[in-house]
């Protein structure tokens, strides 16, 4: 039986956890009503997304690009040439793809479309790189998809990469688009399509020079598409093969999940983190001032500098 003063003890040690874990949660929370980590209502936007037309595309104007020219056949593209774009030289070229069709908590919305990306914009701010919004096909190859690519239960990724891999072709050849500069970025669905399509393959992972992944990533939790898991994630992520990512996240403890994985799988240092430094699950931060958008940028502008296959 115990005694008295062993009673005692047990009993201190209990004030003492309840107290602990009430104060935690106390600090906790103060942090997060007092804004350390700013909202993006809180920022002015620096730069604004080029208002998309039908128009010819031309320097410094965002169009929209059907397939065959044929609007009605319900698969389109967003192509962005930079405001110093000539016919002669060669350009990088961004390629983003988006996120779900959502509505966040923060009242961030996305419609799932390609119009809808910023990414690749405020990454370049429109100068020195030819920039292409992508869209996510449904099985058939002729609809856009605003939830994941194909369609469930099996979500078949092949007529998404076909059309991205068209698309990277016919801008090469148009407009001069530098096939070995050529950056794959995404916003959540985009950022997972990023290693789980972008990698899914030896023919697709060979058209990136590098990889800017925002807001998840394959393979750090299961999702409702085939091989999601991170063993499988893990094999299209040794195609990775020393090519450097950017890998940011407004979501701290998820950020740490994805530095984990990649940290188990890829034995290269050529990886970057960061958090955004805003709380919204929107790709609309990197519109506005910000010490990771600086750091993006000179890391954007590093790869495409670098002469390494």
């Amino acid at each position: 039986m115990e005694n008295a003063l062993t009673k005692y003890i047990r009993r201190l040690v209990s004030i003492a956890a309840i107290s602990i874990a009430i104060i935690s949660d106390a600090v906790a929370q103060e942090v997060v009503t007092a804004g350390s980590i700013p909202r993006l209502d809180s920022a002015e936007p620096d730069l604004q997304v080029p208002s998309i037309s039908d128009m010819n595309a031309a320097p410094g104007r965002r169009v929209f690009v059907f397939d065959s020219n044929k609007k009605e056949n319900g698969l389109y593209h967003c192509l962005y040439l930079p405001k110093d774009w000539k016919p002669s030289p060669k350009y990088p070229l961004l390629v983003e793809f988006g996120g779900n069709m959502h509505t966040g908590k923060l009242g961030d919305v996305s419609t799932g479309l390609p119009e809808d990306c910023s990414l690749g914009f405020g990454l370049s701010a429109g100068v020195g790189c030819i920039w292409v919004s992508l869209p996510f096909v449904d099985h058939s190859g002729t609809k856009i998809t605003k939830t994941w690519w194909g369609d469930p239960p099996n979500y078949n990724p092949q007529p998404t990469m076909g059309y991205c891999l068209k698309t990277i072709d016919s801008i090469c050849e148009q407009y001069g688009a530098d096939r070995n500069r050529i950056i794959l970025c995404g916003f959540s669905r985009g950022a997972i399509a990023c290693n789980y399509l972008g990698l899914q393959n030896e023919e697709i992972a060979k058209t990136w020079k590098g990889f800017f992944v925002y807001s998840h990533y394959d393979g750090v939790r299961n999702w409702p598409f085939t091989q999601s898991e991170s063993g499988n994630a893990a094999s299209r992520l040794a195609r990775l093969k020393g090519r450097k990512q950017f890998v940011c996240d407004e979501d701290l403890a998820g950020l740490k999940r994805t530095e984990l994985l990649i940290s188990q799988t890829v034995s290269e240092g050529n990886i970057t983190y960061a958090s955004t430094g805003f709380q919204n699950h929107s790709d609309k931060w990197i519109l506005r001032p910000s010490p990771t958008r600086e750091l993006a940028r000179e890391w954007l502008a590093k790869v495409l500098q670098d002469t390494s296959p």
